[in-house]
């Protein structure tokens, strides 16, 4: 089972950067695929970003440029690198993990979820 624990939300102005972590408990982070999500109000859960176990990287046309995905597996840490972010960026971002390692964009074939952290993003 892995628990994940996400951190560095806050408020930002337009054009501003910030960087989301994930932290993950359990010895086996390594062989996880790590995924993105957001979700805004009203709206449905997005896709953002996956990372393979093996480092391959996916990342949603819609913050392409702008977001990059990594992982540091001595410190069971998955990172979210965002810059030039927009107000329409404004949404509670989430970390995913999926237990085949692979790059996943279905939100429901991640069985582990961090409770979320908040990103707002003013204009």
């Amino acid at each position: 089972q892995v628990q994940l624990v996400e951190s560095g939300g806050g408020l930002v102005q337009a054009g501003g950067s910030l960087r989301l972590s994930c932290a993950a408990s359990g010895r086996t982070f390594s062989g996880y695929g790590m995924g993105w999500f957001r979700q805004a109000p009203g709206k449905e859960r997005e896709f953002i970003g996956a990372i393979s176990w093996s480092g391959r990287t996916l990342t949603a046309n819609s913050v392409k440029g702008r977001f990059s995905i990594s992982r540091d597996n001595a410190k069971n840490t998955l990172y979210l690198q965002m810059n030039r972010l927009e107000p329409e960026d404004t949404a509670v971002y989430y970390c995913a993990a999926d237990q085949n390692g692979g790059l996943t964009v279905l939100s429901s074939l991640y069985e582990y979820w961090g409770q979320g952290t908040q990103v707002t993003v003013s204009s």
